[in-house]
């Protein structure tokens, strides 16, 4: 099944872009925008199953931890970056945004949404949510801040960043007008197209 978070991505890529995907786990997506949209993408993974993947799927990968910085890159100028999933694992993630957005033109970030009423409802209950966007249970996930739709969308005010356009996903990471009426309590996760100032 396709992800429908690809298409989202898919749509916010032209043509012929250098990408880089951080956190990009086995290469699937930097696969699908390479075969569909014809870009020139890198990985950045941590993970040696991911780097295997990535291999697998042809994929050019670097192994490293995001958080050990990515200074190495800053004379490249890709046209976007993507963080699906994974701004949330990382120590700082504002610093590191920073550091994405100085070395690409754009940057894509899928986020979970911890203001999502389920997970509302399991922190009521005394239990940390597991939901389709947060999948491991507390003990099991790679996961260190988390934050809600609003959270994320005041550090960017707060980091002067612009939000070219967002779409807010139900459980079943699809668009749909509840979650835009209200997104911080009715999505489950949050799609961005970031760039700088």
């Amino acid at each position: 099944m396709i992800n429908p978070i690809t298409n989202i991505i898919k749509n916010w890529i032209e043509p012929s872009s250098h990408v880089i995907d951080f956190g990009c786990g086995d290469g699937s997506l930097l696969k699908e925008l390479r075969d569909q949209n014809n870009i020139l993408g890198y990985g950045i993974e941590i993970d040696p199953e991911g780097i295997a993947g990535c291999l697998k799927n042809n994929i050019p990968v670097i192994e490293k931890n995001i958080d050990e910085g990515i200074d190495e890159f800053s004379e490249c100028n890709f046209d976007v970056a993507i963080m699906a999933s994974s701004i949330q694992c990382l120590k700082e993630p504002n610093v590191s945004l920073k550091k994405i957005l100085t070395l690409s033109n754009r940057c894509i970030v899928t986020i979970p949404n911890l203001g999502y009423w389920r997970c509302r409802i399991a922190l009521m209950l005394g239990r940390m949510p597991v939901t389709p966007s947060l999948p491991s249970s507390w003990y099991g996930t790679k996961n260190i801040h988390l934050c809600t739709i609003k959270d994320f969308e005041d550090l960017c005010r707060d980091e002067d960043f612009i939000i070219e356009d967002s779409i807010h996903l139900n459980k079943n990471r699809k668009p749909s007008k509840f979650s835009l009426i209200f997104p911080n309590l009715l999505s489950s996760e949050g799609v961005y197209l970031l760039a700088r100032r």
